[in-house]
């Protein structure tokens, strides 16, 4: 796969920070993801690549993405995506260190459409 890869993930991504819920895990209240933030991250595992040979923490990467939504309404939040290449793409998403990021609406096909890069310095 070398130093960059291209995929594309179908389906409407949901906000990391807008689709939590609260629940009780031991009698204490605990914020965990919205069923529907849980959906998408089975989708998108079904999607990714699995790179043989994750991109290894000590290298920079930068990230394209653009997200279509099926309307205007949610937040432009990547960061259940960057969450969820870890361990498939990346050994570990602090390596992100170049995000470009956009905001597209696609009523019939919301997706992501993603670009990751080793930064060479």
């Amino acid at each position: 796969m070398g130093d960059s890869i291209k995929f594309v993930v179908k389906g409407q991504c949901y906000s990391k920070a807008n689709s939590r819920r609260l629940v009780q895990i031991g009698g204490k209240p605990r914020f965990i993801k919205s069923k529907q933030a849980l959906k998408y991250s089975e989708d998108f595992a079904w999607q990714c690549p699995q790179r043989e040979t994750l991109i290894p923490k000590e290298k920079d990467v930068s990230v394209t993405i653009t997200i279509y939504y099926q309307n205007r309404r949610p937040d432009l939040d990547e960061s259940l995506i960057l969450d969820l290449m870890q361990g498939r793409i990346y050994e570990n998403d602090r390596s992100v260190k170049e995000k470009h990021i956009f905001h597209g609406i696609d009523k019939e096909n919301p997706r992501a459409e993603i670009e990751v890069s080793v930064i060479d310095r």
